[in-house]
């Protein structure tokens, strides 16, 4: 915003400047160039004059000489010429003299004005010595035209300069105006994305800037408010009703233990499945706990080796693999790169992966965890040789109790969509080459990795 501000208003200012400016210059040019031919005319009549005396009455030439060696003295070259266009006198300077000159002349004796020519960097003008219809004479002057060039040069000199002077003080005042305006919104624009990161307690500064942003802030500031006062209060409600269920399901857990140590026959069966509903009544609160905890997220990226993390996870679930009799590895399928996720996230995200592959697997079968790059992202994929899942299961299986064919709680798959999307990744399903279930995660890559992206290779979901 600060350079789309400083180079509008520099361009309107561009614009303004040279539309002012260049007409200024051009017209003082044209007017210097007009002084400077009449007081060459005027010095050439001053030099007429006297020479009329002496080519109309006959005078000596005292006079005359005496204006020819003062417009010599001035630097000014002059020839005075009789009515049949031959030379009488002249300065030294032979500049008013030769073949223009004559034409002048020509001109001059027939009662023209002529269109004084510049020869050779001089100004020649031409006037009559007497009448204009009957000249006794003429007289012809030179003068330099460095003097006028040097105030023309001058005139554009100063212009330029004063265009130049006019721009800078437009730019400062520009890029003060556009810090003015744009710094209060890039505070503002950080203060959203830190609220966004979880920070509850962030407020923008209402102090600074145009009355507009100074509202936007304010109205932001009210927002913020009002979401720490909801998102508490929500962390207050699941902390209550964890405490409130719990506690119940705990204490009916003991006695109906305590019952089933001294029941016997159907009595004891009965229990038997009352205590398996009171567990999976425990799990589903857990579940819901666990997917209500997820929803409220709000991840600071951190840097996670993916590889590092997978192959934590493989080792931790062995065990339990290895008693179901599946077979539990990873495979790198691509080179080993750094995901920006929250802390902690993509172990509870595998965790709850592997969990469902291996409540799906049978005995015998197999769980591959594979890590590498696709379409500049970490991809990670949880491949089983299960069951597998319907189209229909699929659609609705990161829905929480969507899926009808889930053996558990029906919550896992839920919890990994909330935590891949709240870390600005994706997450899919696919069927597995000869039978099975494939999640596909695709994660965001930390900026420090980027340079890993160059060697990545795709891998195959």
């Amino acid at each position: 915003m600060t350079r789309r501000i400083t180079w509008t208003l520099l361009a309107l200012t561009s614009v303004l400047l040279v539309l002012a400016v260049v007409p200024l210059a051009v017209s003082l040019a044209a007017r210097e160039r007009v002084a400077y031919r009449d007081s060459q005319r005027a010095a050439t009549r001053v030099i007429a004059a006297a020479a009329e005396e002496h080519l109309s009455d006959n005078k000596p030439p005292i006079v005359m000489r005496q204006e020819l060696d003062g417009a010599a003295r001035a630097g000014d070259c002059a020839a005075v010429y009789d009515a049949a266009g031959r030379l009488v006198a002249s300065t030294p300077c032979t500049a008013a003299q030769g073949g223009e000159a004559e034409e002048l002349v020509e001109a001059v004796l027939a009662g023209h004005e002529p269109e004084p020519p510049e020869n050779g960097g001089w100004l020649q003008t031409a006037e009559p010595a007497g009448e204009v219809r009957q000249p006794a004479g003429a007289v012809v002057l030179a003068r330099s035209a460095g003097p006028l060039n040097t105030r023309i040069v001058a005139i554009w000199g100063w212009s330029t300069a004063i265009g130049v002077a006019g721009l800078a003080a437009s730019a400062l005042l520009s890029v003060r105006l556009a810090r003015w305006v744009s710094r209060p919104l890039s505070t503002l624009d950080a203060s959203a994305r830190r609220l966004g990161e979880g920070v509850l307690d962030e407020r923008a500064d209402v102090g600074n800037g145009p009355p507009e942003v100074r509202r936007l802030a304010a109205t932001f500031n009210t927002m913020a408010a009002r979401t720490e006062t909801l998102v508490h209060g929500h962390r207050a409600v699941i902390a209550d009703v964890s405490h409130q269920l719990r506690t119940p399901l705990a204490a009916l857990r003991l006695r109906l233990d305590v019952l089933a140590a001294g029941a016997e026959g159907d009595t004891a069966v009965e229990l038997g499945a009352a205590q398996e509903e009171i567990a999976r009544l425990s799990r589903l609160v857990d579940g819901l706990l666990a997917v209500a905890r997820a929803e409220q997220a709000t991840p600071r990226p951190a840097a996670v080796r993916v590889d590092e993390v997978v192959a934590e996870r493989v080792t931790a679930w062995s065990p339990v693999a290895e008693e179901r009799g599946i077979r539990l590895s990873a495979v790198p399928e691509g080179p080993a790169l750094t995901a920006a996720l929250g802390a902690g996230h993509l172990e509870q995200i595998l965790d709850n992966l592997i969990a469902n592959a291996v409540d799906a697997v049978r005995e015998g079968g197999s769980i591959t965890l594979g890590h590498g790059t696709a379409q500049g992202a970490a991809r990670v994929s949880v491949r089983d040789d299960g069951p597998g899942m319907t189209d229909e299961a699929k659609a609705v299986a990161f829905r929480r109790f969507g899926n009808p064919q889930a053996r558990g709680t029906g919550l896992g798959l839920a919890i990994v969509h909330r935590l891949v999307t709240a870390n600005g990744g994706t997450a899919r399903l696919a069927d597995t080459p000869g039978g099975g279930l494939t999640v596909v995660l695709d994660l965001p890559l930390h900026p420090e990795a980027a340079h890993e992206r160059g060697g990545a290779q795709r891998f195959p979901a």
